[in-house]
């Protein structure tokens, strides 16, 4: 747990301590909605329930989490627009694709109900949608970085493995790290999917038939864990510059033993946790942050791996 969220902690934990004169009633029934794109298999997101479920207690309120089991964005929509119909108190969710997404977040903006974004998407979308802000980090610029690290080690020639090509932000990503390194992204980025053995095998198929590859980026733990495991099948581990988004436990071991150079965190605690508390504290005193806010991208390395790696998978 970083500085800030230790921060909002003890504020929240002060806040249920003071004398009971000094506390205005909650609300009766303050109940908040989280929709994420992601799938039941992505388990990057149990940070994310673990945020929403330390801010629900910390608050006193009910926060639901809601997802399209397989991923399908259409499916999304509709959990939004349930959502919204249900009444809740503010909806929190990712912008995975402006175009499917911006009608029923809009809507739910015309009903009245405050939406916070989070994670996928930009803040100018948030913006365009009514929302009240965007708590994530900018993918672009965070692919960007990656690159730019990447190119300052010699890397010329890379695989961008994309295990989820339908969310426009995996692509951000992608093209991030292709404009820094100063290439065309063109087939160096693959539709990995979501099984971890097809992502194995389409990883070390590439690597085969690319024997220049000398750099990989993979964009979370869905598609890192496979590659790892098809770099340690081919005896590649170590020799090939690789980056992913994201932290897990498997991950952080791989960034010690040095077959990750880094992981970008966006810190999903916050994204979870700090939207809960914003919009309990607009419903119970009509305050609100007047600006989005950046939860990444931080870059893990060997160096300050050992700040981070008893919490991944948790709070990281």
């Amino acid at each position: 747990m970083n500085i800030l969220t230790k921060g909002l902690a003890a504020l929240a934990l002060a806040a249920a301590v003071l004398p009971a004169t000094v506390m205005p009633a909650a609300a009766e029934g303050e109940r908040f909605v989280l929709v994420s794109h992601a799938p039941d298999s992505d388990s990057w997101w149990n940070t994310i329930k673990n945020a929403i479920a330390l801010a629900g207690e910390q608050m006193d309120v009910t926060v639901e989490y809601r997802n399209p089991p397989t991923g399908d964005l259409a499916d999304m929509a509709r959990i939004i627009e349930q959502a919204a119909a249900s009444g809740p108190n503010g909806i929190i969710a990712t912008i995975a694709d402006f175009d499917v997404l911006k009608g029923p977040l809009a809507d739910a903006v015309d009903r009245g109900i405050p939406v916070i974004t989070i994670n996928s998407g930009t803040v100018e979308q948030s913006k365009e949608i009514g929302a009240l802000l965007h708590v994530g980090q900018p993918e672009y610029d965070a692919g960007f970085g990656a690159g730019e690290q990447a190119k300052a080690a010699g890397v010329t020639s890379f695989l961008c493995v994309n295990h989820y090509i339908t969310n426009p932000a995996s692509v951000e990503r992608c093209q991030g790290f292709a404009d820094a390194l100063g290439v065309e992204l063109g087939n160096q980025m693959i539709d990995a999917g979501q099984d971890p053995g097809e992502i194995q095998s389409k990883v070390a198929a590439y690597l085969q038939t690319n024997p220049d590859t000398n750099g990989i980026l993979t964009l979370g733990p869905t598609s890192a864990h496979p590659t790892i495991a098809a770099l340690n099948a081919t005896g590649q581990a170590g020799a090939i510059f690789f980056g992913t988004f994201d932290l897990s436990t498997e991950i952080a071991a791989a960034v010690k033993d040095g077959t990750i150079n880094f992981a970008i965190d966006q810190q999903p605690f916050l994204q979870g946790y700090l939207p809960v508390v914003v919009l309990t504290n607009l419903a119970r005193y009509g305050v609100v942050p007047g600006n989005s806010i950046n939860s990444g991208p931080g870059f893990i390395t060997k160096d300050n791996i050992a700040l981070v790696e008893q919490y991944a998978g948790q709070y990281r």
